[in-house]
This record gives structure tokens, C-alpha cells and sequence, in this order.
């Protein structure tokens, strides 16, 4: 059986995440900062931003880490104009410096002695394309600039560890979700579905097949891709 760690694994993607991944046979290791959720995983309350915390956790796990996948993220939704400086440390923490320091962690510990692993990175659309101000209304939970150029950054560290790593055969790719429904206003699904091509919000279990090949033995040779999971947003 092999072993997963997901950061970000009480949340909305990581809950959805860790109960695909159960069903497919995996042992999953979570780990996150909020109150536990998932009762019947190895959950490790780890603040991903911090190396000494993520050492101690990896220090107190019994067995090999197969497969790393950086789902963590956090964001900010007030206007630009407003930015503080905790909101910018706080983003850039989370989704920046605790990907490289959970990546950097694996590898070194697993990765290197095993001579193989797996890491998928969960990036945004909007690390491909500016969000769309026209979607929000005033008070609306509003993409942020430092959230997509965070994202961007993911993306960019997706094809850089691939290609450092692909001498150890360790995998790196990237998904990047389009909008997932997630009880958002009426107004706001309407006008978010008339910028896609499928009409629609996506569903959380719509990136599941996207995961389970990345993983799997059916990808061995997919390495360095941000696969867009967005019904055709960015298309236009």
C-alpha cells in the first residue's frame, strides 16, 4: 500500500482528496493546521510554512512517503488597494514557501533513498490568467493579485522540480482547477458560467481522474505539466 501526504487536507478540495484516495487503496497523511475532520486518516497538525514543524511531523511517521500532493492554499479577498503586509507574508507563506518546504522535505528524506515519488501540486487558473473583476460584486470573496501570482509560481516550480528531479525518477506535475461550486451566490455562478465554454462550475469530483492518473503507473512518462481541469475557461 503506499503512502500520500496531502497538506491541506481538512479543506474543501483536501476533504474530497483524502476520500478519493481511500477508496482507491491508498494510506493517506494528512496535514493541516485546522481542526481535524477526517477521523480515520494519520492526521498530523502541521504548519506547512514552518520547516522545524514539518520536520517533527515527518520525524514521528513510520514507513515510506510515496507520493506528495501540495494542495495547502490560502487566500485574501480584500481590494488591492488595501493589501497589508500579513496578508501578502500570509499567502506567499502558505502557497509559495510551503510548497518548496514540503517538497524540499520529501525529497530529501524519501525521494533520494527510495529513487522514485510522485508530487502533484494543486495550482489555479488564475495562475494562468488574470481573474475577471466583472464577476464579483462589492463584498464578494474576490481573487487576489497575490493569490494568482503565487499560483503562477506553483506552476513555475511544477516544471523546475521536474526537471531537477527527473534523474532521481520522481514525477512533478501541476493541476489547475477552474471554479469549483462551493455554495457561491446565484448571481455569481451565473456570470462565472457565461466565461466558460461548458457553461458551468466545476465539481470536486471532477478532478478526481486528473489525480488518480497522475499518480498512478498510467502517467510514468508525464512529468512537468499543469493540467488545466476548467470546463474551457482559459481557452478564450
Amino acid at each position: 500500500m503506499k503512502n500520500v501526504i496531502v497538506t491541506g487536507s481538512e479543506g474543501q478540495l483536501g476533504r474530497s482528496f483524502v476520500a478519493k484516495l481511500q477508496t482507491l487503496g491508498y494510506q493517506v497523511i494528512g496535514f493541516d493546521l485546522a481542526d481535524r475532520v477526517n477521523d480515520d486518516i494519520n492526521y498530523c497538525r502541521v504548519d506547512v510554512t514552518s520547516r522545524s514543524e514539518i520536520d517533527k511531523a515527518l520525524d514521528e511517521l513510520k514507513g515510506s512517503v510515496d507520493i506528495l500532493i501540495n494542495n495547502a492554499g490560502a487566500g485574501v479577498f480584500s481590494p488591492f488597494e488595501e493589501r497589508t503586509d500579513d496578508e501578502l507574508d500570509s499567502v506567499i507563506g502558505v502557497n509559495l514557501k510551503g510548497t518548496i518546504l514540503m517538497t524540499q522535505a520529501i525529497f530529501n528524506r524519501y525521494f533520494v533513498r527510495q529513487g522514485n515519488g510522485c508530487i502533484v501540486n494543486i495550482g489555479s487558473i488564475y495562475g494562468v490568467v488574470a481573474g475577471d473583476m466583472h464577476l464579483y460584486n462589492q463584498g464578494d470573496r474576490r481573487t487576489s493579485e497575490i493569490y494568482g501570482a503565487t499560483k503562477a509560481a506553483v506552476i513555475n516550480l511544477t516544471k523546475y522540480f521536474a526537471a531537477y528531479m527527473a534523474n532521481h525518477n520522481v514525477r512533478v506535475n501541476c493541476i489547475s482547477p477552474g471554479g469549483i461550486f462551493n455554495q457561491q451566490s446565484k448571481e455569481f455562478v451565473r456570470k462565472y458560467a457565461d466565461k466558460v465554454p461548458m457553461k458551468r462550475m466545476g465539481k470536486e469530483e471532477e478532478i478526481f481522474s486528473t489525480l488518480e492518473y497522475l499518480i498512478s503507473d498510467e502517467s510514468v512518462y508525464v512529468t512537468g505539466q499543469n493540467i488545466l481541469v476548467d470546463g474551457g475557461l482559459t481557452v478564450w
